[in-house]
């Protein structure tokens, strides 16, 4: 596919930026990660937007150990990966077109929707390389779809894109949930946020809707009660010992940890990944503390690890890659975001 005039702006954007995976990282901000024995064979994952993408990227990249994902505002595995650049991989070419198919084809659909057939041939294709896990490892993941009535960032044919690349990559279609509703560009609520339906920051929006509750309910089964406030400890880390400074991670992280996950052995993991304009650095921690995931956690043994993304030139807004800004290969196992987040993972399943 030749590069289209919209994206050579971005194109010399791009190439002016290269000498950026060499930034510094700033100084140690934090604590490694604890050693808290999480059962790694329930290992879950969710995320909103850009947040999502990635979340469907680590779920298919790990298949043999995530039980279930939560997509909020996300379109199909790879789904901004061009031929071209498959054909030319060089980057930033490669990466522009990505660009512009995500632009156009997995936010707004000028191109067309998503070809989930497409895109489940490509995973096959990745998995026989062994770049991913084999998608049989999907058989018994529960999948949580959502598109907001008011999304005008994602548009619905895309996630019922995400929906049908599911069903043919072999997860059963009782075991996924497409949920439409009332709801912009943003992560549901009961109580926390702006107006439902307004797609505006912190991307938080209370539609009288628990979404972290409707997405680990559907994921692990029926939850206990939860507290009116968390009791655990919302514990910041340090992210470089997971990344390099190429990466996009910022130097801190946080993991909300239960007393009782604390104490004893054996929780369970969500990754929680926020959405572009969503991390620490723009938003505090509001994402992180009114989400709702905190307060689950603590009646339900659930550690919730809650991976940052730093704003830089070639990221302005703070996104996940889902479309190959840090190098072309961003959807394996070895692609930078997600073996250092899987890495984390392994972190708080050792033993403490």
């Amino acid at each position: 596919m030749p590069v289209r005039k919209t994206a050579l702006p971005l194109l010399l954007a791009a190439t002016a930026v290269l000498a950026l995976c060499a930034c510094p990282r700033g100084a140690l901000a934090a604590d490694p990660l604890p050693p808290l024995g999480t059962e790694s064979g329930k290992t879950s994952v969710s995320g909103l937007s850009s947040g999502a993408y990635m979340a469907g990227q680590i779920q298919l990249a790990h298949s043999k150990d995530i039980i279930g994902a939560g997509l909020v505002a996300g379109g199909p595995h790879g789904c901004a990966e061009t031929e071209a650049s498959l054909s030319l991989p060089f980057w930033p070419t490669a990466v522009v077109q990505n660009t512009a198919q995500a632009l156009k084809s997995c936010m707004r659909t000028e191109w067309g929707a998503p070809d989930a057939a497409e895109r489940v041939k490509r995973a096959k294709a990745l998995a026989e390389k062994g770049d991913i896990d084999p998608l049989a490892g999907l058989a018994n993941d529960k999948v949580y779809l959502f598109s907001g009535n008011e999304d005008e960032t994602v548009k619905r044919a895309v996630v019922e894109a995400a929906k049908a690349f599911y069903e043919q990559a072999g997860v059963p279609a009782a075991s996924i949930a497409l949920v439409e509703r009332e709801g912009g560009h943003a992560f549901l609520t009961e109580t926390g946020g702006g107006a439902c339906g307004v797609s505006t920051s912190p991307y938080l929006s209370d539609c009288d809707y628990d979404q972290a509750k409707a997405i680990l309910e559907w994921i692990y089964g029926p939850l206990a009660a939860t507290p009116e406030a968390p009791k655990g400890k919302f514990i910041p880390f340090d992210q470089n010992e997971y990344s390099d400074p190429g990466d996009g991670f910022a130097d801190e992280g946080v993991v909300y940890v239960p007393e009782t996950c604390a104490a004893q052995a054996g929780c369970r993991l969500h990754i929680v990944l926020h959405g572009c304009e969503q991390s620490r650095e723009t938003v505090g921690d509001e994402f992180i503390k009114a989400s709702g995931f905190a307060e689950l956690a603590d009646a339900n043994r659930l550690v919730v690890l809650f991976p940052q993304i730093s704003a830089r030139t070639i990221n302005p807004k703070g996104c996940w890659d889902w479309w190959g800004y840090t190098g072309l290969d961003y959807l394996g196992k070895d692609a930078p975001q997600i073996a250092a987040i899987w890495a984390m993972a392994e972190g708080l399943a050792k033993a403490p």
